[in-house]
């Protein structure tokens, strides 16, 4: 038997009625926001990921699935199933030239993932995200709308304890200060980091701060290296944007924390970047990421645009939100004449009500007991109610039968 490939997962039955409903509940919050819906393609040019993403990241390094078409010829392509969404949205923000619309230019997205890692609770090599993306202000007024929108939707399905964990990578100029800082510090105690750190250390030393090896935690407790972690390296102009986005969050009534050693994993943020926690996960809180790329529009062929978004795992969602009963059916037509059941069942279902019939037309007992369990009411249609014209409604909640004389009483 061939079966689903390891880090994929089946989605049918109950379970595909609670990710509609995720699904629906994003459409709906991210609209009322002014968010338009964007598809972009599965797959894109693998250099997308590798200048938009950062060669120095793991899902770059180790996670991309990543093939070459066209063989040994010349042209061959190398493509990448995409990792992450924010590069994709980019690339059709600069290729349709979405820049000349009048900002902010607002777009949200619900799709599947693809990176090779271990599988675990919650975590899938096919996995799907919901996310968005803001072009076009550079005020953190623009932030603090991410932001609230993310918490929103969290809302929206259920998840009340959240907290928002915030920090600043500052500007270009004050990011590669504290970049600078962290590598000195750190220099004499290179030979006791991780690989993936050593490889860091050179590439982007901000990434260090991310990892969760026991080794390099236990560097950063050093109390020297501690102290220049905790400092502030940012700017006036940066200080004062993150300042701003407090007062707003603040004034939104959500709560946050400082959080000095928070970075994300992708090397284009940079300012604001935040976390969303639920108690609920335990250890593995974190339910939604993102911040700022102001640069990433422009490294990528575009104008310089500032930007801001987040994305969140749909499978770690629905490990947290309770989970929904499949919706009953308006009418469920028991009769033993296919011919006038199917001619009736038609007609509702043109009339948008949610319809099933019995196609083996079995006994009456037979289908009266499949309708109790997914009908709201049974039209029972027997030879009485064919030769005079009328129909025999059954609440099958109450049981109480009543005669309908026009078809116009059934919808």
């Amino acid at each position: 038997m061939i079966k689903a490939q390891r880090g994929t997962k089946d989605i049918f039955g109950e379970e595909s009625y609670t990710w509609q409903w995720i699904l629906n509940n994003a459409q709906n919050v991210f609209q009322n926001a002014g968010f338009q819906e964007i598809k972009t393609p599965i797959f894109e040019a693998t250099e997308l990921f590798a200048r938009g993403v950062g060669d120095s990241t793991d899902i770059v390094n180790k996670e991309m699935y990543t093939f070459q078409v066209g063989g040994i010829e010349k042209n061959a392509t190398s493509i990448t199933l995409r990792p992450e969404n924010t590069a994709g949205v980019v690339r059709a923000f600069i290729e349709h030239n979405i820049v000349r619309q009048s900002p902010p230019q607002k777009f949200w997205y619900f799709g599947p993932m693809f990176r090779y890692e271990r599988p675990q609770a919650g975590r899938q090599r096919q996995f799907h995200q919901v996310g968005v993306e803001m072009f076009g202000i550079k005020e953190p007024s623009a932030d603090a709308e991410v932001i609230m929108s993310a918490v929103e939707f969290l809302k929206s399905v259920g998840l009340d304890n959240l907290e928002v964990e915030l920090n600043t990578l500052g500007c270009p100029k004050c990011k590669n200060d504290y970049r600078n800082s962290i590598k000195e510090i750190l220099k004499p105690h290179l030979e006791n980091l991780c690989d993936d750190c050593k490889m860091r250390y050179e590439k982007n030393p901000l990434r260090i701060l991310d990892c969760k090896n026991e080794d390099c935690q236990k560097i950063f407790e050093i109390k020297e290296v501690k102290n220049v972690i905790l400092n502030d390296y940012i700017c006036d102009e940066c200080k004062d944007h993150f300042d701003t986005l407090t007062k707003y969050l603040d004034d939104l009534g959500i709560k946050y924390q400082r959080n000095k050693l928070l970075v994300r994993g992708l090397d284009y943020y940079n300012r604001t970047v935040f976390e969303i926690k639920s108690s609920a996960l335990g250890s593995q809180s974190a339910v939604c990421g993102g911040g700022r790329y102001d640069g990433l529009v422009e490294m990528l062929g575009g104008a310089s645009t500032p930007a801001v978004g987040f994305a969140m795992g749909v499978e770690r969602l629905f490990t947290l939100v309770e989970k929904q009963e499949a919706p009953k059916l308006d009418y469920f037509i028991v009769s033993t004449n296919t011919k006038e059941a199917i001619k009736l069942a038609q007609k509702l279902r043109q009339q948008n009500k949610k319809v099933e019939f019995d196609m083996q037309a079995r006994k009456f007992a037979k289908q009266l007991e499949k309708a109790s369990k997914i009908a709201k009411n049974a039209i029972i249609l027997g030879e009485d109610e064919i030769n005079q014209g009328f129909y025999s409604i059954k609440n099958l909640e109450t049981g109480e039968q009543t005669k309908i004389e026009k078809f116009e009483n059934l919808i």
